[in-house]
């Protein structure tokens, strides 16, 4: 048995158009955005769909505010964890 292609995690597309509004994709290389993707999606819930309009046009207003809030948030606690896990890297080298 195979899922079908077109379910997936509604949260991806939130992350992805966060991150590009970040403009995290254009400063960091593709490995720390993989890594941060990971991070954040594993903070989040799974809401899972099949097609993008099933959420557009049946979601109140308030959960697509506080699901962008949690995607905000969890973002800031990533880029926290990652940069600080970096910059402790760099100073056990040096």
């Amino acid at each position: 048995m195979k899922l079908d292609n077109d379910i997936h995690n509604y949260y991806e597309h939130l992350v992805i158009e966060h991150l590009t509004e970040l403009g995290i994709d254009k400063t960091k290389s593709a490995d720390y955005v993989s890594d941060l993707s990971c991070i954040v999606l594993n903070q989040l819930p799974p809401r899972y769909i099949r097609f993008q309009v099933d959420m557009a046009f049946y979601m109140p207003q308030h959960d697509r505010i506080e699901m962008e809030m949690k995607v905000k948030e969890a973002i800031e606690r990533a880029i926290n964890y990652l940069d600080s896990k970096d910059l402790r890297k760099q100073h056990e080298t040096t």
